[in-house]
């Protein structure tokens, strides 16, 4: 097992949905229509909630047809294509350093995580339907803090322990709250 960063949750940050507008701007301009849409999702996608400092980016696509021009310009952009690992629907892709996705002002990007989603990928619907939730339901967002805060002091190096530990409340959220999007 790689060594792996420990778990930091941070308050939330303005530069978030600006970073994502950074990424968002650079895949919208490469991808020439080859992308529905590009979503930010996970916690720094949602206002005030506190959050480990990496931007979550889903790249929509309209069918899997689309996903070997779509791993041809990110890797021109320097992403790694790493498959699926192990959702469906959902490709996973690495950066090969700090200055990903490439521009022409050659400037570091915020650390972030991209992922190629066909539209009717699970996950993705999960994503922004969690995500929608948080948004508006600001008691949530205050409980769901306090829980990523009490589980990244307990498994500070435990990354699997601590999404092991939010998985109850993300389920839990998602079954009490989905049908009145």
């Amino acid at each position: 097992m790689k060594n792996q960063k420990p778990v930091i949750i941070e308050d939330y940050n303005e530069e978030w949905p600006i970073a994502f507008n950074v990424i968002e701007s650079i895949l919208s301009n490469n991808l020439n229509g080859l992308a529905l849409r590009i979503e930010h999702v996970g916690s720094t996608s949602v206002p005030s909630l506190a959050a480990k400092p990496i931007i979550d980016v889903d790249v929509v696509i309209e069918s899997v047809e689309y996903l070997p021009g779509v791993i041809d310009k990110l890797e021109e952009l320097g992403y790694v294509h790493e498959g699926d690992l192990g959702i469906k629907n959902r490709e996973a892709f690495a950066r090969k350093d700090a200055y990903v996705p490439y521009d022409s002002e050659g400037n570091e990007k915020y650390e972030h995580h991209l992922y190629v989603c066909n539209k009717e990928s699970e996950e993705l619907k999960r994503h922004i339907i969690f995500r929608e939730i948080l948004r508006k339901h600001p008691s949530l967002v205050a409980e769901y803090t306090n829980l990523k805060r009490e589980l990244s002091d307990e498994f500070r190096n435990n990354r699997k322990a601590y999404t092991d530990g939010k998985t109850k409340f993300v389920t839990r959220v998602m079954n009490e709250f989905k049908d009145n999007l």
